[in-house]
């Protein structure tokens, strides 16, 4: 009995431990997770500052693997070349390993004190970004909480008599060891959550020394294909990514268990203390992996692009057939029809992301295949529009309750909004970048800035329209139309300053005067489309008045 009563404290304690890590990953996502994807984008450029952007971005996400999906992303998205992505994980990799280290130190103390401030941060303001605030300290807190609480667990494991039969046959099958911490960060889908279990066990003396190296090295190895399996069924290019970084850190970690099965290198190299000694293998095997793997990012990239293309098919050519989520054998059942409608837009919503980051690249130098593309998309976009309009309307309208007729309703006005917002990318933006290439026209070095500040602005609008779709959030919908106003003024402002700089004589913003006010304008109309997602979700919780007259 008093075996069971062991174990359920040591799981509850492995599951604050994660539940902890997760909550400190969402509240980071949730209050800076736009403003760290537009940095690490602009950061990833070249190899180095790719491996220096996802070590920063890891420790701020405390997750390799969420900067795994999102790289991936970028990479689907054409915003970055494989061997950049592939770059970018493996700094991530090192990132996440310094987390570990951080967390190793004694901050016991920092309990109390981030648990009273996360619970303050949370229920002393409504807003948004203090929420999250408290919901990261919280977390840190519970993170440290649930370390001290498995250490006081493990301890009654010390008198186990199973526990030392289990240690010494896997003392002697190194193998094994590599087999099971490997299944171990699978089922954690964390390295970090694993690194520290298995650094407090080492400290109670529960994980001899032997042992420390095969199993971190099964740890970085599970820890690798967690972002592989996560992507399976994602385009080509995307999966190339995680797949890149299994080939490296896993090929990494095979031939360190090699060598170290030929060699035997004692863990108290790195540590005398045990638990110290799993964090300092950590970090070593995670640099080694980093500095060794940077210079055949590209070879690997390469490789894994011809693997996973079919012949005689390039990399440029025809984009992956996607297979569309209307299913006809659906329709009968209203609900599933309606979330395959949602899966579906889900698509428009990637497609004018691109289009509208490509837009602006256009804009400042010349690119006839990338407007070309543009302008392909926006044919998708008018397509797919088209099959999710003809979809839902041939779903049963006696079949439906209200609020599955409402829902029904507000996917086709966002759907309409969407292939309007493509509508102005593709043919008012694209009219305007071609006059300006044309006429050699150029922008001042103020309006260019107001213009990008714009841009930047209604971006992140769009992201967080997106994500309604997936998470219709009340706080996340009243923030996207708070912003509709600060996107009003913005464009006031420019046009007020645009008219200054024509009375000083500046001669670029004569130039330019036509295409700045309306590409202002354009923006702006486009991130009133995207505002207006977040309507319905306000309706549905009463915080929408019934008219805006007095």
């Amino acid at each position: 009995m008093s075996g069971i009563i062991v174990f359920i404290n040591l799981a509850g304690a492995v599951a604050l431990l994660l539940w902890a890590t997760r909550m400190v990953r969402t509240g980071i996502e949730r209050a800076y997770g736009d403003q760290l994807r537009q940095k690490l984008r602009l950061a990833i450029n070249y190899r180095v500052t790719a491996a220096v952007a996802g070590f920063f971005f890891a420790i701020a996400l405390q997750s390799a693997t969420a900067v795994a999906l999102i790289v991936a992303g970028f990479v689907a998205s054409g915003y970055v070349s494989t061997a950049i992505g592939i770059a970018t994980l493996l700094g991530a990799d090192l990132g996440s390993a310094f987390v570990v280290r951080i967390l190793r130190h004694d901050l016991s103390l920092l309990i109390p004190v981030l648990l009273l401030a996360g619970t303050i941060a949370f229920r002393a303001s409504e807003q948004r970004n203090w929420r999250q605030i408290g919901r990261i300290l919280v977390g840190l807190g519970l993170l440290l909480l649930s370390l001290r609480l498995i250490g006081e667990a493990s301890v009654p494991l010390k008198t186990s008599e199973i526990l030392p039969i289990i240690i010494n046959y896997l003392a002697r099958d190194w193998i094994t060891a590599f087999v099971l911490a490997g299944l171990l960060a699978w089922a954690f889908h964390s390295s970090v959550a694993a690194v520290l279990l298995l650094a407090s066990l080492a400290d109670r003396a529960l994980i001899p020394p032997v042992l420390i190296i095969p199993l971190v090295l099964g740890i970085n190895f599970g820890a690798a294909i967690i972002g592989a399996v996560l992507t399976r069924g994602e385009r080509t290019d995307a999966r190339i990514v995680p797949l890149g970084n299994v080939a490296i850190r896993g090929t990494g970690t095979l031939i360190a268990l090699a060598l170290q099965m030929s060699f035997e290198v004692p863990s108290s190299l790195f540590s005398s203390q045990p638990g110290d000694a799993v964090v300092m293998v950590h970090l070593a095997i995670n640099l080694a992996v980093l500095v060794l793997g940077l210079p055949f990012c590209g070879i690997v990239g390469r490789i894994l692009s011809k693997w996973l293309t079919p012949s005689g098919q390039g990399t440029e050519a025809v984009p992956d057939k996607r297979m569309s989520a209307l299913m006809p054998e659906h329709l009968a059942d209203p609900q599933q029809a309606i979330s395959n409608a949602t899966r579906e837009l889900l698509t428009v919503c990637d497609r004018i992301e691109l289009m509208l980051t490509w837009i602006f690249d256009v804009y400042e130098e010349s690119d006839k295949q990338k407007i070309k593309h543009i302008e392909s998309l926006d044919d998708e976009v008018d397509q797919t529009h088209r099959d999710i309009k003809f979809y839902l309307a041939k779903i049963s309208q006696s079949a439906l309750d209200e609020k599955s007729a409402a829902l029904c309703q507000d996917l086709l006005g966002a759907t309409i909004k969407l292939e309007q917002a493509a509508d102005i990318i593709s043919q008012n933006m694209v009219t305007r970048v071609r006059k300006k290439h044309e006429r050699k026209i150029a922008f001042s070095r103020e309006g260019w800035h107001e213009i990008k500040e714009l841009h930047q602005e209604v971006m992140k609008n769009a992201r967080l329209a997106f994500n309604l779709f997936v998470n219709p959030d009340v706080d996340h919908a009243r923030q996207l139309v708070a912003q509709k106003e600060l996107v009003r003024t913005m464009v006031r402002n420019s046009e007020q300053q645009h008219m200054q700089r024509l009375r000083d004589g500046n001669d670029d913003s004569y130039d330019s005067s036509s295409i700045h006010i309306d590409t202002m304008r354009d923006l702006k109309e486009i991130n009133s489309l995207f505002a207006s997602i977040a309507y319905p979700v306000l309706a549905g919780a009463g915080m929408l008045r019934k008219s805006r007259l007095l």
